[in-house]
Parts: structure tokens; C-alpha cells; sequence
């Protein structure tokens, strides 16, 4: 199944209440380290394919801080980690 590009300002009009049981890779919280890194230092974008609660999303964007639970995007914008499926550089 192919996730929907949309743009990173749709993030905040998105739901993320249903709870997601995914596979996620176990790296993924180095992965999120390392896209931050590049994200501050370099300003490179990544692209980052989650569910929200109508499905698969994909959006390129700059992750701005990770913390436990989500990521912050340019804007100001959280995303939940446990709704992420892959990240790609």
C-alpha cells in the first residue's frame, strides 16, 4: 500500500487516537537521533511514513527535536513515534 504525500502543515489537522500496534524497526529511535542531528545541523528533510487514524501518510520534512513519545517538526508540529512505520534518508 502506497502512503498519501501530504504537506507537513496537515500534520495538525490529523487524529492519532486510535491505537497502533506496528512493527517498527528497532533502530528506529537512533534513526530519529540521527534525523534530528541532520535536521539542526544540516536542515535535510527525511521522509517519514506514519498512520494516522484514516491511514498511510508520507511527508519529507526537517524533525526539529525527538523526544520519548513524538517527534517535533518544522512548525512546531508533534508527531507520535508509535505511529511511525519507516523513516527514510
Amino acid at each position: 500500500m502506497e502512503p498519501e504525500v501530504i504537506e507537513k502543515e496537515q500534520v495538525k489537522e490529523l487524529s492519532f487516537k486510535s491505537p497502533m500496534n506496528l512493527k517498527q524497526d528497532p533502530e528506529l529511535q537512533r534513526h530519529l537521533a540521527e534525523a534530528t542531528r541532520l535536521g539542526n545541523g544540516y536542515h535535510t528533510k527525511v521522509g517519514i511514513i506514519f498512520h494516522d487514524d484514516e491511514g498511510l501518510k508520507r511527508i519529507n520534512t526537517t524533525i526539529w527535536a525527538t523526544g520519548s513519545n513524538y517527534i517535533c517538526l518544522k512548525g512546531g508540529m508533534w508527531l507520535p513515534i508509535n505511529h511511525i512505520v519507516e523513516l527514510r534518508f
